[in-house]
C-alpha cells in the first residue's frame, strides 16, 4: 500500500514573471488504513467472484460509503477562501463576528448552506486576510520531519510578515546617538538580523478528525505553506510531487493515521494569443521607455567647440602603504599648465577621510576608496604645433592625525595625469622633508610637527619656474610610503581645423587647378591638371633658346 514515501518535504522557491493569481494546485489527501485495505481486498473479490453477486455488492457498497470520506480531491487557487467545518460552525452565529471580514464570511456561509453547500470536507484554507495566518507555526504540521526545528531567524520572521495586518504607529523621530553600533553584541545581530520583506501568505490546511467528528481545532493540520512576495517569487513548502511518491502524513494520538497527500501544479498555461499579445506589449513599454530616455539625453552628443580638447578625470585614490603612523588622510589638488582652464565652479582640490590601517603581509594599508573627478579644457594657440605641451599634475599630500591630536606630515608625491585614455593603475612613492637633529624627531613623535613645504608644486619642477635647472641642494629628504591611484581617462575633441575653413581651402585648391566647382569629379581634376602642363610647356618652347641656356648654366652654376 504505502511502501514508498517522499521524505524530501523542503520548500521550494519558484521565479515567475506572471502574475500569482494565476496559480492553482490540485491537492489530495488519501487515509490510509486496515479499513481502506479491506476495501481494496473486497473489490478484488468482486471483481474475481461475479457469481456471488449481491451480498458481496452490498458489502462493498457500504466499506465505499464508509471510505468515501477517507480521500478527497480538491482544486484550490491562490487566496482562495474554503471554509472549514470549524468555521463554519464559528461564523454561522452573527454575533460571534466582530470585524468586517468575519461579517463578509457570515454572509457567504449562509449562502453557500442555502444553496450547494461546501464543495470541501477536510481540505480548507487560511488566506493572507485571516487571523488564524499569524499564528504560523502553531499549528501541527504533520508533513514536516520530526527532526526539523524552527530556527531563530523563523519565529522572529513570524511576526514580520503579517506586519500588515497588525499596523503600528511608526515613530518617525530618528536617534540623535548611536546611529551605527561599531561593536554589536550577540544578542543585537541576533534581535536586528530580520528580513523585512512584505509577503502574503496562504495556508492549506486538512481536518484529519474521524469520519463524523469534524470541526475539532486539535485536529487540523498545516499540509501547504505557500508565499509570494513582489518580486515573482514564490515559496511553497513542500514542493509539488512531479511524479515522485506522496508526501507522509501521520497524526498523532492513540490510532495514530496515516494518510497520503499529493500536491500537483495545475494552472494553465498561456495560450498563444495571449503570449503574443504579452510579447507585444512589453515590446512597446520598451520602446517607450527607451524614448522617454532618449527624450531625457537628446539627440545631439555633446561637442566641445572647435580647436578645444576636453579632459575627463574620474579617479579613485584607492589605498596607502608604507608609512610610519596610522590615521591616515590625503590632501590633493590638480594645478593646470598653461593653456589649460577649467569651469568657474569647478572644484580642483580635496580631502579624503580618515582611515585605519590594516596590516596585510610585511605592510600596514589604509584603503582609502575616495572618488574624485575633475573637468578641464585645452586650447592650441598655434595651430603648428602638432603635441601637447603639458599635461595636467595632481599633487597630494599624506598626513597622520591620531587620537590625542598630533599632526604629522607622512610624505608628499605627485601624479601626471596619463595622456592616452582608458584606465589606469598608478603607484605614486612619497618623501617628506627631513631635518637634521634629534630635536626635531623627539618632537614628531611626542606632539607632533614636522617640516613641511609652503609650496606642493616643489615636490617635481613647478609650472612656474622659469630658470634652466632647479637646485635643491642641502635638501635632505626620506623616503616614505606609497599611495595607489585608480584613473577613467575621457578625452574629448574635434578637429582642430572646422569643416568651413576646410571647405574655404578646397574651393581655393579646385580653383588654382582649373576654375572648376567643388562637385567636380576626380578626372576633372586631372583634365585641368594636364591643361595647365600643356600650358606650362607651350610657355617654355615660346621662349627664346639663349634665355633658356642662359638660365640653365646659372642653374648648375649655384649647384656646384
Amino acid at each position: 500500500m504505502a511502501d514508498g514515501w517522499s521524505t524530501d518535504t523542503g520548500e521550494a522557491v519558484y521565479r515567475s514573471r506572471d502574475a500569482v493569481k494565476n496559480l492553482t494546485m490540485k491537492i489530495r489527501i488519501q487515509r490510509v488504513t486496515s479499513t481502506a485495505a479491506l476495501s481494496q481486498h473486497l473489490q478484488q473479490q468482486v471483481w474475481t467472484q461475479q457469481e456471488r453477486g449481491g451480498i458481496e455488492l452490498d458489502t462493498l457498497n457500504s466499506q465505499s460509503q464508509s471510505a468515501g470520506d477517507d480521500d478527497e480531491e480538491l482544486v484550490v487557487g491562490w487566496q482562495e477562501k474554503l471554509f472549514s467545518q470549524y468555521e463554519v460552525d464559528l461564523f454561522q452565529s452573527e454575533s460571534v463576528c466582530q470585524t468586517p471580514l468575519e461579517r463578509q464570511y457570515h454572509t457567504e456561509i449562509m449562502a453557500q448552506e442555502r444553496t450547494r453547500g461546501r464543495r470541501n470536507r477536510r481540505i480548507f484554507t487560511y488566506t493572507d486576510f485571516d487571523r488564524f495566518t499569524n499564528w504560523e507555526g502553531h499549528s501541527q504540521s504533520m508533513v514536516t520531519q520530526v527532526k526539523s526545528n524552527p530556527t531563530f531567524l523563523a519565529e522572529r520572521m513570524a511576526n514580520v510578515r503579517h506586519r500588515r495586518q497588525d499596523r503600528r504607529p511608526v515613530d518617525s523621530t530618528i536617534p540623535k546617538s548611536r546611529l551605527i553600533t561599531w561593536e554589536p553584541s550577540e544578542d543585537f545581530v541576533k534581535t536586528s538580523h530580520v528580513v523585512n520583506t512584505p509577503v502574503q501568505t496562504m495556508h492549506i490546511m486538512g481536518d484529519l478528525g474521524p469520519p463524523g467528528k469534524l470541526g475539532q481545532k486539535e485536529k487540523e493540520c498545516l499540509l501547504c505553506t505557500i508565499r509570494a512576495d513582489g518580486n515573482g517569487v514564490v515559496t511553497i513548502k513542500p514542493d509539488f510531487n512531479k511524479g515522485k511518491e506522496p508526501y507522509r502524513v501521520e497524526t498523532e494520538g492513540e490510532k495514530r493515521e496515516v494518510w497520503r497527500l499529493t500536491l500537483e501544479n495545475v494552472s494553465e498555461g498561456i495560450r498563444p494569443e495571449e503570449k503574443e499579445r504579452e510579447q507585444r506589449m512589453y515590446k512597446d513599454l520598451y520602446v517607450r521607455h527607451k524614448d522617454y530616455l532618449n527624450s531625457l539625453v537628446g539627440q545631439d552628443f555633446e561637442m566641445p567647440p572647435p580647436g578645444i580638447l576636453r579632459l575627463l578625470v574620474n579617479g579613485e585614490i584607492d589605498s596607502a602603504k608604507g608609512f610610519e603612523y596610522d590615521n591616515l588622510y590625503v590632501h590633493f589638488f590638480l594645478e593646470l599648465p598653461h593653456n589649460w582652464s577649467t569651469l568657474p565652479f569647478h572644484s580642483l582640490s580635496g580631502v579624503t577621510q580618515t582611515c585605519r590601517t590594516k596590516t596585510i603581509g610585511k605592510d600596514d594599508v589604509a584603503f582609502f576608496s575616495y572618488p574624485f573627478s575633475f573637468e578641464s579644457f585645452f586650447r592650441r594657440e598655434d595651430e603648428t604645433e602638432e603635441s601637447l605641451p603639458q599635461w595636467p599634475v595632481l599633487y597630494f599630500k599624506v598626513l597622520s592625525l591620531d587620537f590625542w591630536q598630533r599632526y604629522r606630515n607622512e610624505g608628499y608625491g605627485y601624479l601626471v595625469i596619463p595622456s592616452t585614455p582608458g584606465k589606469h593603475t598608478i603607484t605614486c612613492h612619497t618623501w617628506r622633508p627631513l631635518q637634521t637633529g634629534t630635536v626635531s624627531e623627539l618632537r614628531r613623535f611626542f606632539i607632533g610637527g614636522s617640516p613641511e613645504l609652503e609650496d606642493y608644486s616643489y615636490v617635481r619642477v613647478p609650472g612656474t619656474f622659469k630658470g634652466e635647472r632647479l637646485s635643491r641642494f642641502g635638501f635632505r629628504t626620506q623616503t616614505t610610503g606609497s599611495v595607489t591611484f585608480n584613473l577613467h581617462c575621457i578625452q574629448h575633441a574635434r578637429a582642430f581645423v572646422d569643416a568651413s575653413t576646410l571647405k574655404k581651402r578646397r574651393q581655393s585648391v579646385l580653383d588654382q587647378l582649373g576654375g572648376f566647382s567643388q562637385q567636380g569629379s576626380v578626372y576633372n581634376v586631372l583634365e585641368a591638371f594636364q591643361r595647365a602642363r600643356r600650358r606650362m610647356q607651350e610657355a617654355r618652347e615660346s621662349l627664346p633658346r639663349d634665355l633658356i641656356n642662359t638660365t640653365a648654366q646659372q642653374n648648375s652654376e649655384s649647384t656646384a
